[in-house]
């Protein structure tokens, strides 16, 4: 693999820090739909986890109750929030929540468990995904291939950060069991391990990327916040971020679950159509911490990875098998049914 350039996002100079941003998420996740416009807690109900309420790779799921979809599809939906997406995932088997904002490709790894769980809605072509080096390492870590004897960052153990870092490493001939993987979250506490060298790098998002980058605490090694960097990294595209849900819940309310493919799609139209800044405006004052300049700034560098229509990028599936194929025994001697791992059927039926 080529060596990859590194690079500080244009608009880093100047950026204050951001670092207790992620602080804020379960603040808003224990606001229900009443917020912003959301509807006041009238219609039907369905709670939905997210892997990181703040995360700007989720942002979807707080911008649609924001703009008021939800309540205009009849439903009152309750945001909760976990630290990483492997914990919605849990959320959702375990019957606490009827759908997760998470990545798509728990849904591949659920399925070798005997767990039938299916992406509704597509949010992303991309992971939104970024590994950096900490700044006492930069002369050390010039690329995966450097990975070997090092403490790598993730949100959670079984997470999709994990899934990509594993990857990376085996794709650049570093076996998983020759670096350290440390669970270490995300905003203040990604950025408090690297500072403080419990590890020597990591996989991020945005906004947690840019506080590492304003801070000097890291640069970018593999950045794959955009198409074209998830071809480069992955080698295709890599549908993330989504809404997925148990597939006998999905056939035993397809009107619900219509309702939910309306409001998203057309909160990914009007992101499509809407600058950072306008999109930072409509969300919580508390995500911004009083300066939605900065918080724009994060929105713009992942802006990229959202899909317009919400349905499943082609070939995505098949990059995903790929990766996880790669470095999961558990998947690479299974027979996976890609195509009972996400439908269309509800965004191709959306009145966005």
């Amino acid at each position: 693999m080529r060596k990859p350039a590194r690079f500080a996002a244009s608009t880093a100079a100047g950026l204050l820090a951001l670092s207790t941003l992620t602080a804020c998420a379960n603040d808003a996740a224990g606001t229900t739909a009443g917020s912003g416009g959301g509807g006041g807690g009238k219609g039907e109900h369905v709670k939905i986890m997210v892997g990181g309420l703040d995360k700007v790779i989720y942002l979807p799921a707080m911008l649609t109750q924001r703009l008021g979809y939800f309540s205009a599809q009849g439903l009152n939906v309750e945001l909760l929030s976990e630290p990483a997406g492997v914990q919605a995932e849990t959320a959702l088997v375990s019957g606490q929540v009827q759908g997760a904002v998470g990545f798509y490709d728990h849904t591949l790894d659920l399925q070798v468990k005997g767990k039938d769980i299916e992406s509704v809605v597509q949010f992303s072509h991309a992971p939104g995904e970024v590994e950096v080096v900490s700044a006492k390492a930069a002369d050390e870590i010039a690329s995966p291939k450097d990975f070997k004897g090092r403490k790598l960052g993730v949100t959670g153990l079984g997470s999709s950060t994990d899934f990509l870092t594993k990857y990376l490493a085996v794709k650049n001939g570093v076996s998983v069991s020759e670096f350290t993987p440390v669970a270490v979250g995300a905003g203040p506490t990604f950025v408090s391990a690297l500072q403080k060298g419990s590890i020597d790098g990591g996989m991020t998002t945005d906004p947690t990327v840019a506080t590492i980058l304003d801070k000097k605490a890291g640069q970018v090694l593999v950045d794959m916040r955009t198409p074209q960097g998830s071809l480069e990294a992955l080698g295709g595209p890599y549908p993330s971020s989504s809404l997925y849900m148990s597939t006998d819940w999905v056939n035993g309310h397809k009107d619900t679950v219509q309702k939910l493919a309306n409001a998203f799609v057309k909160t990914l139209k009007w992101m499509s159509t809407h600058s950072a800044s306008e999109i930072a405006d409509k969300m919580p004052d508390d995500y911004s911490q009083g300066n939605k300049f900065l918080y724009a700034a994060a929105i713009k560098s992942t802006l990229p990875m959202f899909t317009e229509d919400g349905v499943m990028p082609e070939g995505g599936p098949e990059t995903v098998e790929k990766v996880l194929k790669a470095f999961n025994p558990t998947i690479k001697n299974a027979d996976v049914d890609l195509s009972k791992t996400y439908t269309t059927e509800f965004v191709k039926k959306a009145t966005g």
